[in-house]
């Protein structure tokens, strides 16, 4: 039995996601939510919420879940939409500013 969770539009890049999300690929939930509470990147703190909401999800779907026996499955990061700003430069010039975000899904399951 497997369940998701999915954050979108989250105000951040998708590379800086990608860095924290490669750390808890394939790991059990537990030790998923110790890395990312001990982790000083700040987008680990969205990776905790979402990664605790997919844990609840597969809880109630079925109440006799081991927790021990949690595992990401899944861990990836799409790219979302991107904010275009205008920041002036030099000689009446303008740079474009890139405003991204991206969307975080994680994927948890029981072991077989």
């Amino acid at each position: 039995m497997e369940a998701r969770a999915v954050k979108k539009h989250t105000r951040s890049s998708p590379r800086k996601m990608r860095l924290i999300v490669d750390l808890i690929r394939g790991k059990s939930a537990q030790e998923a939510l110790n890395i990312l509470q001990f982790s000083d990147k700040h987008a680990a703190t969205d990776a905790v919420l979402t990664l605790k909401s997919a844990i609840n999800n597969l809880t109630q779907k079925d109440a006799g879940i081991d927790p021990e026996s949690i595992v990401v499955k899944e861990a990836f990061v799409d790219p979302g939409p991107t904010m275009k700003r205008i920041s002036p430069a030099p000689m009446g010039r303008a740079y474009r500013i890139r405003k991204r975000s991206h969307h975080l899904t994680i994927v948890v399951t029981t072991k077989q």
